[in-house]
């Protein structure tokens, strides 16, 4: 038995790419847009040892399988077609070793991870709790401190990670990440002379735009080493440095209270959901009263807990986590917070993922020399996968906008939304 007919025999449905293997054998289409082909024994062992998306990912970063007919920083398109129409049944444990035997793969043995995993969960315990401060360190270096060259590349010159808001159809990236910043400082109602405390505040993105845009005297704290350096030498080339400042330090340390305003750019995903509670009562304490939150943050469409598949744990996003906005919402509730406002712009986040692959394959020969084919591998396949998840509604982006109302129950809101 060839490779090809053993993957036929897995097959539901037809192929609607084109597989070839290593041995010469091949099924599918030969006039299909896309073909992979399967380069080695190796390769093989992946698929066969972590089925799923775990597998494809090891054989894909490695080189072991190549996907032919597309550019690797970019590869939405085969994917999309890949996620309508690859559908596999599971064999049985019998049936396995049956295939492997008539194919000639000598070991279930998993081969060696690339460089580029980190560790399974389980292995993690040996780094501290979940979301203690050197685990959720440890995350954040594995993912944020690849290369701030790197991320100039993907990212563009607003070096922001996040998902932006186009205005129209025909924004630019850069338009839009501007329209983001705008959109949050308006919702904060930020005014000259007020104070602003940015968590998880990535290059200085927000920082900077309250500072510059509306005299804002602001602080961002990032885990993050790379992102504080490369913030803060910004702010002074933008002379800033009098209103704008960003630490690279826990945000749980920061000494200060009191601020008129808290934004949460993408940070909450690290949180960890049993840690909301004290997240948000956390912002509580340092919000002044009817002082405000804007919570920015990917949210799943459910509320049910549900853990993250394992290519995003393991190369993208360790220990991160996901849930729904209803509970987003309950917990700054629960905390004391009024909720005023809720908004999903998942829409956006696709649109802006399009953006950053598209960055990602005009730069690519400039991002291969600075971080490696593997890792600029890794972000193609992450970026487009990401954006097909927010197109098809599996993952959400939600704005939680919400006030310290104070004793008396005035939370300084206005009759309706100026924003």
């Amino acid at each position: 038995m060839t490779i090809a007919e053993a993957f036929d025999s897995l097959l539901i449905e037809p192929l609607p790419l084109r597989f070839t293997a290593y041995d010469g054998s091949a099924t599918g289409p030969e006039d299909a847009p896309f073909k992979f082909h399967l380069r080695t024994e190796r390769g093989l062992a992946y698929l066969v040892t972590a089925p799923g998306d775990l597998g494809l990912a090891r054989a894909y970063i490695t080189g072991d399988l190549e996907l032919e007919g597309v550019h690797p920083g970019d590869p939405y398109e085969a994917m999309r077609l890949l996620q309508k129409g690859l559908k596999l049944r599971r064999p049985s444990p019998s049936e396995l070793v049956t295939l492997l035997r008539a194919i000639g793969l000598s070991s279930l043995k998993p081969p060696p991870p690339p460089p580029q995993e980190s560790t399974p969960r389980w292995r993690r315990v040996l780094e501290g709790l979940r979301h203690s401060e050197h685990r959720d360190a440890e995350a954040i270096h594995h993912h944020y401190d690849v290369s701030n060259a790197f991320y100039e590349y993907v990212l563009g010159p607003s070096m922001t990670y996040t998902c932006a808001i186009f205005p129209t159809e025909e924004a630019t990236l850069e338009e839009a990440q501007h329209t983001k910043y705008d959109l949050v400082a308006r919702k904060l109602d930020l005014q000259p002379g007020q104070r602003l405390l940015d968590l998880g505040c990535g290059w200085g993105g927000m920082v900077r735009h309250a500072a510059r845009e509306y005299g804002v005297r602001a602080i961002g704290v990032t885990l993050s080493r790379e992102q504080a350096s490369w913030a803060q030498q910004r702010i002074k080339e933008e002379g800033l440095d009098h209103l704008a400042e960003v630490r690279h330090m826990d945000y749980r340390h920061v000494e200060e209270s009191g601020f008129d305003a808290i934004s949460s750019i993408g940070l909450t995903e690290h949180i960890g959901v049993k840690n909301y509670p004290s997240y948000f009562s956390w912002i509580r304490d340092h919000l002044r009263p009817q002082g405000r939150l804007l919570n920015h943050c990917i949210t799943r469409q459910h509320n049910k807990p549900t853990s993250t598949g394992a290519f995003i744990d393991r190369y993208v996003f360790p220990d991160g986590e996901l849930i729904g906005s209803g509970t987003i919402v309950s917990e700054a509730e629960n905390a004391g917070l009024e909720v005023q406002h809720h908004e999903n712009i998942r829409v956006h986040y696709a649109k802006t993922l399009a953006g950053w692959c598209h960055n990602l394959q005009e730069n690519w020969d400039a991002c291969v020399d600075e971080v490696g084919i593997g890792t600029a591998r890794v972000w193609g396949l992450y970026m487009a996968g990401s954006r097909l998840a927010f197109e098809r509604n599996e993952i959400q982006l939600h704005h939680v906008l919400a006030t310290k109302t104070d004793a008396n129950g005035a939370s300084g809101y206005p009759l309706r939304h100026t924003f």
